[in-house]
């Protein structure tokens, strides 16, 4: 069984797992960007602070206040989802207020839908927007269909500042979309 928690120092060992599935490849909705050594284990604690800490963090240079959440089950890390609290004009063109990433092993088992969804219904309970903007590469067929299961509506396609295509979907939030 899934759940979401809050980034923890206790799943070290089952991220760097993780991290090395990636290979280097950008992981959506992890903060990864955020950290500077995350395979020792001080730095990993370190970038787990910044993590915990941004949610209340003001916006600057573009980042906005984000609730990171950690999709596990039992002590393995599974994946991540991030919540953007407020929209950048970047972020509402192409990136909007939900990420998420599901590591490469455990794909096709159903967790990002679980973890969508899961977000959703907590934002619902939330004084969060009454929508949000979940965006994925127009090649990305699963992230499409992930977000259309949890009642992602498609706005529109935008090309993105690095020529990436970009489906853009809204989610009301106050609506049962599971």
């Amino acid at each position: 069984m899934f759940t979401l928690v809050t980034p923890s120092t206790s799943f070290y060992e089952s991220f760097i797992e993780s991290h090395r599935e990636w290979n280097g490849a950008h992981q959506d909705g992890a903060g990864v960007h955020m950290a500077g050594d995350i395979t020792s284990p001080e730095g990993f604690a370190d970038w787990v602070q910044q993590l915990v800490d941004a949610e209340s963090a003001p916006e600057k240079d573009g980042i906005v206040p984000c609730t990171y959440l950690w999709i596990t089950e039992g002590t393995k890390y599974v994946g991540a989802i991030a919540f953007r609290h407020s929209l950048t004009p970047y972020l509402l063109s192409t990136g909007g207020h939900i990420g998420y990433g599901v590591r490469p092993s455990e794909r096709g088992r159903g967790a990002a839908s679980w973890a969508l969804n899961e977000m959703c219904s907590r934002l619902a309970a939330s004084s969060s927007p009454d929508r949000v903007l979940v965006t994925c590469e127009d090649a990305n067929v699963a992230s499409a269909k992930t977000i259309e299961r949890c009642g992602g509506v498609l706005e529109d396609l935008r090309v993105a500042e690095d020529g990436r295509k970009i489906r853009r979907y809204w989610i009301d939030v106050s609506a049962d979309n599971g």
